[in-house]
């Protein structure tokens, strides 16, 4: 048998009404504002804190420049780094390069000589670090062989190690002809 004067149990228990005047103390708020202010305190004081760290640990122990104070004991004293100086090339001249010719074509025609095509083979004598790569270097040179004469050629080195030069044509007076060159000159354009 059931007893239908029981009435069910409720799902949650009843909340107790609040009388207009009760002097028991108001329900807790969440701490949540307090959470933010309490982070955004922790992450401003960590801000703080590691821009004190960076400027106490310069290198070279001095301070910042907007904070240091004159030095009155050296007047000449530089407060600022100074830029890094522009990096120095080596000064290059006609003694710098080696040339030597080579032989690309040779026609010879019996006791009335040969028609020689040379171009030049130049050889730079120093480090290769020593040449501005931004400088154009004109180099003169003169060869010796041709049967009217020394022949005066210019060669351009460009981006340290890119030669432009025009082939040279020389009539020999026989095969046996040497032919030679010799640096008359270097000039430096573009600096």
């Amino acid at each position: 048998m059931t007893d239908s004067s029981v009435p069910p149990m409720p799902p949650m228990p009843p909340v107790p009404p609040v009388p207009p005047n009760d002097p028991s103390p108001p329900a807790k708020k969440p701490r949540t504002n307090l959470v933010i202010l309490g982070s955004a305190v922790a992450v401003i004081a960590a801000v703080v804190a590691t821009g004190v760290v960076v400027v106490q640990s310069r290198p070279d122990g001095s301070k910042p420049t907007a904070f240091a104070k004159p030095n009155t004991q050296d007047e000449g004293a530089v407060t600022a780094e100074e830029p890094d100086p522009a990096p120095s090339y080596s000064e290059v001249d006609a003694d710098s390069f080696a040339i030597g010719l080579k032989t690309t074509a040779r026609h010879c025609f019996g006791s009335a000589g040969c028609n020689v095509t040379v171009e030049p083979d130049l050889t730079y004598l120093g480090d290769s670090e020593g040449i501005d790569p931004d400088a154009v270097y004109e180099i003169t040179y003169e060869i010796q062989g041709d049967e009217s004469g020394p022949v005066i050629e210019t060669a351009e080195l460009s981006h340290e190690t890119s030669l432009n030069y025009t082939p040279s044509v020389l009539s020999t007076a026989s095969a046996g002809t040497e032919v030679s060159a010799e640096i008359t000159d270097v000039s430096v354009q573009g600096v």
